[in-house]
């Protein structure tokens, strides 16, 4: 049996989680990411905030990594001041995924960032976001859907080629994109909803939510990549 590439996806870092009898602190993730990877023929490995220092060690056990969604990124770490809109800071989470995030460019490791993860690639190499746009997250705690044109050429068309509608849930999006960093799909009003680094082997970001919706291509494209 050939093995399965195994893919890290981090995770949020919450208080007070509730389960059964018990309200502790606790390293969660929306099962839709390591389902969708499983379903794309990969093992999911959970990776929790740590201290950044063991980022690379991390990577170095990976075949493929996952940013996942989850809070904005601190203003801060894009030189902004923050916007009223522009929710808390989740600073542990920050520091260790842009420390996954380098070692992974390091290393040459697959790489796919989603929402969030999307958007703190594009910071990690120096690029900033717009800390509020309306029209892509309707109804608070409801994903929506939109579509997304991909780029001809680009990493992203070669695995997803049409023009698709894709589960969306986010209030920010890319402004300046980072060194390097091209993109490879637009929204029908010209937000950019993917991204990736065409000197970097298989990195990409998209803006939207794979892990709720059915569509298995790019998390496929990322094992694939990561089983090479």
């Amino acid at each position: 049996m050939v093995a399965r590439p195994l893919i890290g996806v981090s995770t949020y870092l919450e208080s007070g989680a509730r389960w059964g009898v018990w309200e502790l602190d606790a390293a969660l993730l929306p099962v839709g990411y390591p389902r969708l990877v499983q379903r794309a023929g990969g093992l999911a490995a959970m990776l929790p905030p740590d201290d950044p220092a063991h980022a690379a060690a991390a990577v170095a056990r990976l075949d493929g990594l996952v940013i996942a969604g989850g809070p904005d990124v601190e203003p801060v770490r894009y030189g902004a001041e923050p916007h009223p809109r522009t929710g808390p800071p989740a600073r542990a989470r920050d520091a260790w995924e842009l420390a996954l995030i380098d070692a992974a460019l390091a290393a040459g490791l697959p790489l796919l960032g989603i929402c969030r993860g999307m958007q703190l690639l594009n910071v990690a190499l120096g690029g900033t976001l717009v800390q509020h746009i309306d029209g892509h997250a309707e109804v608070v705690g409801v994903f929506g859907s939109h579509s997304v044109k991909p780029v001809p050429g680009s990493l992203y068309a070669g695995v997803v080629p049409e023009e698709a509608s894709v589960p969306t849930y986010h209030h920010q999006a890319v402004e300046r994109l980072g060194e390097g960093l091209v993109a490879s799909a637009y929204a029908a009003d010209g937000t950019v909803e993917a991204v990736e680094l065409p000197s970097g082997g298989w990195v990409l970001g998209v803006q939207w939510h794979p892990e709720m919706g059915e569509d298995l291509r790019v998390m496929r494209g990322l094992v694939r990549a990561a089983g090479g």
